[in-house]
């Protein structure tokens, strides 16, 4: 079965590191591998050895059994040809007198029909010359052959000599030969003599000259020289064999065993010898180990895969055990019938139960709090048939020990390897604390909204406090004033209209602070239009008292800064900020001076710098971090809520309000960065 390598997405390279030593089983086994590996090298080895013995001796026993018949042959043919001559020397003997007795057709024509002459003296080429040496009486048939092979070379006539020795004393066959030449070298004739006797006494002998190379020819069946190659050797002292060259047999030499005769047989071994069977044996035998080499060889490959594997499993599940021990989130896997598979540490400390108490139980489960069953089966039967969605669903579970547990499920699809699913595989999630949480927060939530709408309160009611006390002042001090001078008779119509003017101003005043205070405080929508704020700080200017306008010094552009605002809001703004300065600019110890500068931001692009600035004594640097806050005053008798109201205003409009001191004038120095106008007409946004 193939194994396919897992996707590489996570590294398990560290923990592969601590499981790379074999486990000892595993070692035993690569151990038994290769000791087998090595008993089918063996084993090849050990084959082929035997294989080349085995061929080496059936050679030499196929070598030495060849030999053994072709000396047998020929000791065969040669005795047959000695019983030939035999007869032929009987015949000269008894019939000394019939012409050509010794000639070559002598036997042929004497030789009985029954007993027909042998191989070697029937074979053409064979024997060369027929010579009857009578004792006593005429010799007849090649006589002079003889002679001349007996002049041609000493060594000729002491084998000839000899050759009559054993004849006449052993009165036996013998041989004679090889004959020689002139020279010294050896020929392939031999002479062949067979004595007659009479009783004791020698009547004669017949000899036979013998071509050994026609004769060896001549006495090899076919099946054999097609075997092997024979080759007389007439010189015994011939140097040794040349051994084969290449591949090719070695050949071998045997004895004639012809008395009186010095000659030996070469056979060269034809083609191969060795027979076919052990060699298919051998290949047949080879083929099957080899594969069992491939087998083996495989069988490791695929032993090394699995053992990654199996390392690579044995690095999850590692990986698994320790996520299972360190996590804190309960897990829990249950089948398509609701039965619970497995569940985790964390899930079991989560509601007190052990592992054993929950695998393989099924609704209603036993961490289901009584008065929930209902509700619980629903979202059981709901979540086995389409899982949760992907902000999962909310329950309460019970402890063992009775409290609920507020819990958070999500649930994934458990699968087979094969991809159909087997159940869900759930995670479980305490959120007892965040609920617990959300709940003090919500009513720490109530109670801060409450106490915000008693600050609201506080706010509006100090804000209009602290803006209506100076109009409704001067309002009431000219309403006195007016009240005892017509009560005197002392003021005449022209000034009773001016007072009645100055009176209208003030108690519009009031009224437009109370419209300002009151937009405010309900965080109403602000209404964001293009406006020039050169003209929105002229006008708010003027409507500062008469006799601070003098001690108010405007620095303002030639042309128009626009920015997009709420005008209600800014001119409360521009009005809070030039009265604070007005009222500090008194306290200085000397000339009252608020100089009111408006450009556009050096620092800041796209923006514009409304700065006030008095000749006050200045605000404390360990009073400017607090000096916007709320209800904070630096000012006797002071509410702390103008420089507020201010901060809000500004950064309602995306700006910003600082504190510093003035280098000109010497005193405070307040500035307000609001941004200009985009090229738009006008837009609306909740403050």
């Amino acid at each position: 079965m193939p194994l396919s390598q897992p996707p590489p997405a996570e590294d398990f390279a560290l923990l592969h590191a601590s499981t790379r030593h074999l486990p000892d089983r595993s070692r035993w086994t690569v151990l038994w591998m290769m000791g087998l590996a090595v008993l089918i090298v063996a084993a090849v080895v050990t084959l082929g050895w035997y294989l080349n013995r085995f061929e080496s001796e059936e050679e030499e026993r196929r070598q030495g059994a060849d030999a053994q018949w072709l000396e047998q042959s020929v000791q065969f043919h040669f005795r047959r040809l000695e019983s030939d001559v035999a007869q032929l020397a009987r015949q000269a003997a008894l019939h000394p007198h019939a012409p050509d007795a010794a000639g070559p057709d002598a036997a042929r024509e004497s030789a009985p029909d029954s007993e027909p002459a042998g191989l070697l003296l029937r074979a053409p080429g064979v024997v060369t010359a027929r010579a009857w040496l009578a004792s006593e009486g005429r010799s007849s048939g090649d006589v002079a052959i003889w002679q001349a092979d007996v002049l041609r070379h000493e060594a000729n006539q002491q084998a000839l000599q000899t050759l009559e020795d054993i004849a006449h004393g052993l009165r036996r066959a013998s041989y004679a030969g090889p004959m020689q030449r002139e020279d010294g070298s050896s020929t392939d004739l031999l002479w062949l003599a067979v004595p007659y006797f009479d009783g004791a006494r020698m009547i004669g002998m017949y000899a036979v000259q013998l071509a050994m190379r026609e004769a060896v020819d001549a006495l090899l069946p076919p099946w054999f020289a097609q075997k092997q190659g024979v080759r007389l050797v007439v010189d015994a002292d011939q140097a040794a064999l040349a051994p084969a060259a290449g591949r090719q047999p070695a050949p071998y030499r045997t004895v004639m065993n012809l008395p009186g005769a010095d000659l030996l047989l070469e056979v060269v071994p034809q083609g191969p010898q060795a027979s076919a069977v052990p060699r298919v044996f051998f290949v047949v035998a080879l083929m099957f180990l080899v594969g069992m080499l491939a087998a083996l060889a495989a069988l490791r490959r695929d032993f090394g895969k699995r053992q990654q594997v199996q390392q690579r499993l044995q690095a999850e599940v590692a990986l698994r055990t320790a996520m299972e021990r360190s996590v804190t989130i309960g897990m829990r896997a249950w089948d398509m019938d609701g039965r619970i598979l497995y569940v985790n540490q964390a899930f079991c400390t989560m509601l007190g139960y052990r592992s054993e108490e929950l695998r393989g139980t099924s609704a209603p489960l036993p961490y289901w709090p009584p008065e929930q069953t209902a509700q619980l089966a629903a979202l059981h039967e709901a979540v086995i048939r389409h899982g949760t969605q992907g902000q999962g669903v909310e329950a309460q579970f019970r402890h063992r020990s009775g409290h609920l547990v507020d819990v958070l499920i999500h649930e994934a699809p458990l699968t087979a390897a094969d991809g159909t699913q087997i159940g869900w595989m759930s995670s479980i999630l305490d959120i007892s604390e965040r609920k617990r949480a959300q709940r003090l927060a919500a009513s720490q939530q109530e109670k801060l909204e409450a106490s915000a709408r008693l600050v609201a309160v506080g706010e509006v009611a100090s804000t209009l406090a602290h803006e209506l006390n100076q109009p409704l002042g001067a309002l009431a001090s000219f309403a006195n004033g007016l009240v005892n001078r017509l009560a005197r008779g002392s003021i005449p119509p022209d000034e009773l209209a001016a007072v009645a003017q100055r009176m209208a101003r003030l108690a519009e005043r009031a009224g437009g602070v109370t419209q300002r205070v009151n937009a405010f405080a309900r965080r109403r929508e602000l209404n964001l239009r293009r406006l020039d704020l050169v003209a929105l700080v002229r006008r708010a200017a003027a409507n500062l008292q008469d006799d601070a306008r003098a001690a108010l010094q405007l620095l303002l552009p030639s042309a128009p800064v626009w920015v997009q605002g709420d005008e209600l809001l800014l001119e409360h703004l521009i009005h809070n900020l030039c009265s604070n300065a007005l009222d500090w600019a008194r306290r200085g110890g000397r000339t009252p001076q608020v100089q009111l500068r408006l450009a556009l931001s050096a620092d800041t692009p796209q923006q514009a710098c409304l700065a006030v600035a008095d000749s006050g004594p200045g605000v404390p640097e360990e009073a400017q971090t607090r000096i916007f806050d709320a209800f904070y005053s630096t000012k006797d008798g002071g509410m702390g809520m103008g420089l507020a109201i201010c901060r809000s205003i500004a950064e309602a409009h995306h700006g910003r309000i600082l504190v510093g001191h003035d280098a000109l004038l010497g005193g405070a120095l307040f500035t307000a960065e609001l941004p200009l106008a985009p090229a738009c007409t006008s837009f609306a946004s909740t403050a």
